[in-house]
């Protein structure tokens, strides 16, 4: 058997037992023995799976018009309310985006639209930094989600009112 912790620690490992990241940087993209991947694989599973869930509701949005009635739910806010929330024109935003017209997506939801590049470059970031081996740490002050929770609140209210009309969808 190998020793564990270097020579002389008294302590073993098992055989195929691999230890210490220099020697773990080989397997790479393999799989290990009960035949999950290992390495870099499974670093960049979760990122990529998230791409492919958002790629495909967007391709979904992009196919199914949100503008024809009947193909998606009310917001219950505004069916209840009568009131717009942040999300309000969020699909019609999407199938805007999808098919190229900015312009448009920007009028049925501004927010989400910046949201959509915003999502690209944090995503682009946890890519990068989940093939390096490197954790993806976004360490936001308080200030920031406070301000952030006051701009969709702001957003909210204006494209409620009547000189905010160009915020509604």
């Amino acid at each position: 058997m190998h020793e564990l912790h270097g020579p002389g620690s008294g302590r073993k490992r098992p055989p195929g037992w691999v230890g210490t990241l220099e020697r773990r940087k080989d397997q790479v993209g393999r799989t290990g023995r009960a035949g999950r991947p290992t390495g870099r694989v499974r670093r960049l599973a979760t990122p990529i799976g998230i791409l492919a869930a958002v790629a495909g509701a967007f391709a979904y949005v992009g196919s199914v018009d949100p503008n024809d009635p009947g193909h998606y739910p009310v917001c219950p806010l505004l069916k209840l309310t009568g009131v717009l929330c942040p999300g309000c024109g969020g699909l019609r935003s999407v199938h805007a985006f999808i098919h190229g017209d900015l312009g448009a997506a920007l009028e049925a939801n501004a927010i989400a639209t910046v949201g959509y590049f915003l999502f690209a470059a944090v995503w682009g970031l946890w890519l990068v930094r989940a093939w390096r081996g490197q954790p993806l740490r976004i360490g936001l002050a308080p200030v920031w989600w406070w301000g952030l929770g006051a701009v969709l609140l702001i957003f909210t209210v204006v494209r409620n009112l009547p000189f905010g009309s160009a915020l509604a969808p």
